[in-house]
């Protein structure tokens, strides 16, 4: 068996970052371990999940691609059991939302941007129709 663990997402500074996706976002610390060189390997998770993101702090020309890893598009998706209850705290908590929730064939949707512009769907996915 074979599973995606991790996501690299570059970062400008770890703390900040850190502090949107836990206060904002409403995510777990896994770890914060220093590597040393200022270096530090910093994972964080939505409550639940096995998967997570490995905030990477950009160095250099890196610093070019921090919020706009994927060309401008959505570069990841933030499925939800509890669409209209996440919305809201993470709205709230002052997450920007580009647009209003929308109900697409596949479930409830709306994209955000993290504190540096990379965007996510949060997602709730349509519950499959009867057979």
């Amino acid at each position: 068996m074979q599973r995606l663990a991790l996501t690299a997402l570059l970062v400008r500074e770890y703390d900040e970052a850190i502090d949107f996706y836990i206060r904002k976002a409403g995510f777990e610390l896994v770890e914060d371990t220093d590597m040393g060189g200022g270096k530090r390997w910093v994972v964080v998770r939505p409550q639940g999940s096995q998967g997570g993101l490995l905030l990477a702090r950009a160095v250099g020309e890196q610093a070019r691609a921090v919020g706009d890893q994927s060309g401008g598009r959505v570069f990841l998706f933030l499925e939800t059991d509890d669409f209209a209850a996440d919305h809201a705290r993470m709205s709230a908590a002052g997450v920007r939302f580009l647009e209003a929730p929308r109900h697409e064939p596949y479930g409830t949707v709306a994209v955000f941007e993290d504190l540096y512009g990379t965007r996510f769907d949060l997602i709730e996915r349509a519950a499959p129709a009867p057979r």
